[in-house]
């Protein structure tokens, strides 16, 4: 499998490639640098697995919730390499791949993301371990005020880590939550490479999708209306 993820939804700008079980990447946390960051990423990972874009299976993308403007940039610089390439794109969530990394690196039974949507909320996801490599959606991903998470139970609080930067960024949110959360976790930002394993899940199951078909998820849909007149 042959596949470049790209996520900039966040402040985090990452990309990675996985070319036959290895993964190169790049990752670089810089406020507003990510349309000067990003393509070149791009070259130097392909260089360095070998591979031009028509060599790729597909291009696997963060998809959001995030930044809208950062969305913007990755979103149609994987529609640009994809068409020019003949590729499909594998849209899947920026929010799931920072749980991903958080169930690779500790014992978490269940991971809740948050990340700062500003406006006082965060775009929340909750996961939980499932079979092999892969998680489960404890509830759809959703725009969260600071207060209570409603579907978590206090019993699962010890196997229960937060991650995302909406916890740092938004104290009341965790203490809110205080009696639903074991502990914080310092993944703040999805790294492209974590992408990867979720890519592959959803490219099995037929979720790959034209170009032209790909809608980011931006949740907060007045974000990418025009304002009326």
């Amino acid at each position: 499998m042959k596949m470049l993820a790209i996520d900039t939804s966040s402040l985090a700008c990452s990309v990675a490639l996985l070319a036959d079980g290895k993964v190169c990447e790049r990752h670089e946390e810089r406020a507003r640098e990510h349309t000067r960051l990003l393509m070149p990423m791009i070259h130097e990972v392909l260089a360095e697995g070998g591979l031009v874009p028509e060599g790729l299976d597909a291009i696997v993308l963060g998809n959001g919730p995030g930044s809208f403007i950062g969305m913007r940039i990755a979103a149609s610089v994987a529609q640009g390499i994809a068409h020019g390439a003949g590729l499909d794109i594998v849209p899947v969530s920026s929010l799931a791949a920072v749980a991903v990394q958080v169930f690779e690196e500790t014992d978490a039974e269940q991971v809740v993301v948050a990340q700062d949507a500003h406006m006082s909320e965060v775009y929340l996801g909750a996961y939980r371990r499932g079979n092999g490599n892969l998680l489960v959606e404890i509830f759809p991903e959703r725009l969260q005020t600071q207060t209570l998470i409603e579907e978590l139970s206090p019993e699962q609080a010890a196997g229960r880590v937060a991650a995302g930067f909406g916890w740092e960024r938004y104290p009341d949110l965790a203490a809110a939550n205080a009696t639903v959360i074991g502990r914080l976790s310092e993944v703040h930002h999805p790294h492209a490479r974590y992408l990867l394993p979720l890519g592959t899940a959803a490219l099995t199951t037929g979720a790959a999708i034209k170009p032209a078909d790909l809608v980011p998820a931006y949740l907060r849909s007045k974000v990418a209306q025009k304002p009326a007149i």
